[in-house]
């Protein structure tokens, strides 16, 4: 499958830095620190116990022209995405 793999999260770069060691990924995060993104997808919290702004776990495939082809979004921020479904649409 060719595809191109990107993390995004409302952190700081040098969060993602952190975690990119961290968790020893072998893809690039993305920080969306001023929200653009996520605010664009839809994906923030007005309020997460008391947090504003936070993204919610979500996951996006998108073709080369940037139609969406694949979207889930979680109101459960402890939730993962089926990246068996996710696989299946990059197919």
């Amino acid at each position: 499958v060719k595809a191109k793999v990107f993390g995004i999260s409302v952190d700081s770069p040098y969060a993602q830095k952190a975690w990119v060691q961290q968790l020893n990924l072998n893809f690039p995060l993305l920080s969306d620190f001023n929200k653009e993104v996520s605010k664009a997808y839809g994906v923030l919290y007005e309020d997460l116990g008391g947090f504003k702004g936070v993204a919610k776990r979500s996951a996006f495939v998108l073709d080369r022209g940037g139609i969406i082809r694949y979207k889930w979004v979680s109101e459960d921020p402890e939730k993962l995405p089926d990246l068996e479904a996710i696989k299946k649409v990059l197919q």
